[in-house]
């Protein structure tokens, strides 16, 4: 069901193109037979979005990963940098709910740390929408902030670090895991309160024991709901972690996962001394760090997906 509402979807982006085509071309022949200046205008309007469409569709051609169809599961935690980390991760929180809200993916935050100070420890979010993991696995790896902190009562410049984790979202039935290799626990939200969250123990933590992977879900209104995303969120990371020990990557994707520090980042967001955001992989750059920070990054993930070598490796 999921393959053929894909498919749909990519069959309707092809015919609502085929149709603006047409009559962009009706347009264009009118205006060949009479000049119209509101006319032309619109032809320039009607052809601007053609190109901005036709682009979105090129790029997804380029998915060709088993499970770029896939929704997709973005954690993002605080590295190195203390309360500025914590800041960091919020501000890259909120830029991936502003590109999922411009690109018309759902969102639903499964999981959200406070930091001591400000900003937050970690967060897990679900981005659900055609190809949402294709598109957002550009995106897995450490991501460093060089800025003036606001923390900072002496205006120094600081620099830290947030590593982001990008899964495909797999069901419990995909994956087989053994219920005697878990280790089920409750705890009370930390929510901000209300009826339901930190009065009683509805959030839910489970280990995989084998592997070490702990998982964790306390936004929904019942322990049971909690159990059953927290269930999801680990069935997609032991799909991650068996594909990584089958291409003998895991060496590689437990370094990444355990060190958000210097020399690992492959996104590097300048504020100060000068505005610049690069991708270290694909060279990618941009001046214009506000409109990043505000989540139009479709430019540096279409650089990802155009560069094979980098998007094969990641």
């Amino acid at each position: 069901m999921r393959r053929l509402a894909t498919l749909r979807a990519r069959l309707e982006e092809y015919t609502d193109l085929e149709s603006r085509l047409h009559d962009a071309e009706a347009l264009a022949e009118l205006l060949s037979d009479e000049s119209d200046s509101e006319s032309e205008a619109e032809l320039e309007s009607l052809l601007q979005d053609l190109e901005g469409r036709l682009r979105k569709v090129e790029v997804k051609t380029l998915f060709a990963g088993e499970y770029d169809d896939r929704d997709a599961l973005v954690e993002i935690s605080a590295g190195a940098g203390g309360t500025e980390a914590c800041d960091w991760a919020e501000m890259l929180l909120r830029m991936y709910l502003r590109w999922a809200e411009r690109n018309g993916f759902k969102t639903e935050v499964l999981s959200e740390t406070p930091g001591e100070v400000a900003g937050i420890r970690s967060a897990t979010v679900l981005v659900s929408g055609p190809y949402a993991y294709g598109m957002l696995r550009s995106e897995h790896g450490v991501h460093r902030l060089v800025r003036i902190s606001p923390f900072d009562a002496g205006n120094r410049r600081h620099t830290s670090f947030a590593m982001v984790q990008v899964l495909p979202k797999m069901e419990e039935a995909d994956i087989d895991i053994d219920p005697e290799e878990l280790k089920i626990e409750t705890f009370r939200a930390s929510g901000a309160g209300g009826q339901h969250v930190n009065k009683t123990e509805s959030a839910v933590r489970i280990i995989h024991i084998p592997t070490g992977i702990a998982v964790s879900c306390q936004n929904e209104r019942s322990q049971h709901q909690n159990r059953a995303v927290a269930m999801e969120i680990l069935a997609s990371r032991l799909a991650e972690y068996r594909r990584a020990q089958t291409e003998d990557k895991l060496r590689e994707l437990r370094g990444e996962l355990t060190s958000a520090d210097w020399g690992r980042q492959i996104r590097s967001y300048v504020l100060q001394p000068y505005q610049l955001v690069k991708d270290l992989r694909t060279n990618h750059e941009t001046s214009n760090v506000q409109s990043v920070l505000d989540g139009e990054i479709d430019e540096f993930i279409e650089a990802f997906l155009r560069e094979p070598s980098v998007s094969r490796a990641s």
